[in-house]
């Protein structure tokens, strides 16, 4: 079982280039380095914030569309749908090659449009300032169609009669999105967020082929630095340490919001 294996090698000292025969044991030691390791924190730094940047601005904005393509009755939404989940079964390599020509300093379409309004070059995935942000916009495009359907799914499954009870009793918009949808959608919403939570930080696609974890390691995440100590310095035993704490971090941000929800739910 890959787990267990991995679990295993975490506590060896262990090249990739060698035999698994020439394992050596070191117990915890190695799970005792990554505290002392700042490639380690920065990395885990940078993937909380790419993660919090991710869910911050997808969730409200797929709850937002979700709602705009559910309850008006305009003709073509289904089209509209559809062309939203398009993005998410573009296969990443595609996609990455159209983002790395939108944030192409200088020629790229959104320099221009920076230019265009007077402002300098932003340097979108040049910049150590903005490289993480340009690369949690990617995120966005990319999965916000996911999880608009998704929540879409989550409006159908809440019965119209309430719906329409709460218009009768003079309840507008603000007062149904507050007081019916957000509640009757919880299920859902929680649901969302822990997806985008575990999607962001498994986030490794888009680090590799863009920025290579540059600029100056600004974008340095988790995934990419297990991909890196283990197949460019060799050192199974740490990578496979890293692995088994990114496993732990995606299971206790798993169980919080479950945890959360059960909570809530009991109120």
């Amino acid at each position: 079982m890959p787990i267990v294996l991995t679990a295993w090698i975490s506590l060896h000292e262990w090249s990739m280039y060698t035999p698994m025969s020439e394992m050596r044991w070191l117990g915890l030691d190695n799970y005792d380095a990554l505290g002392a390791s700042g490639n380690f924190r920065s990395a885990l730094w940078h993937t909380v914030v790419y993660a919090l940047m991710v869910v911050g601005i997808t969730l409200p904005l797929a709850f937002l569309l979700a709602m705009l393509l559910y309850f008006p009755s305009v003709r073509g939404r289904h089209i509209v749908r559809a062309i939203l989940f398009a993005t998410y079964v573009v296969p990443t390599i595609a996609v990455a090659l159209v983002w790395g020509n939108l944030y192409a300093p200088g020629y790229g379409p959104l320099d221009q449009m920076v230019m265009a309004v007077g402002l300098d070059s932003v340097g979108w995935i040049s910049d150590p300032d903005v490289a993480l942000f340009s690369l949690a916009l990617f995120n966005v495009w990319q999965m916000l169609g996911y999880y608009t359907v998704l929540l879409i799914a989550g409006l159908t499954q809440v019965p119209a009669e309430v719906f329409e009870a709460a218009r009768i009793d003079g309840a507008g918009w603000w007062r149904q999105t507050v007081s019916i949808i957000i509640p009757l959608l919880r299920p859902t919403l929680v649901f969302v967020a822990m997806i985008a939570v575990i999607n962001s930080i498994q986030v490794f696609d888009p680090v590799y082929l863009l920025t290579q974890g540059g600029p100056s390691d600004a974008t340095n995440v988790l995934t990419f630095e297990i991909q890196r100590t283990a197949f460019q310095f060799g050192l199974a035993g740490q990578a496979s340490a890293m692995a088994m704490s990114l496993l732990l971090v995606l299971l206790v941000v798993a169980g919080t919001i479950l945890t959360a929800r059960r909570v809530r739910g009991t109120r």
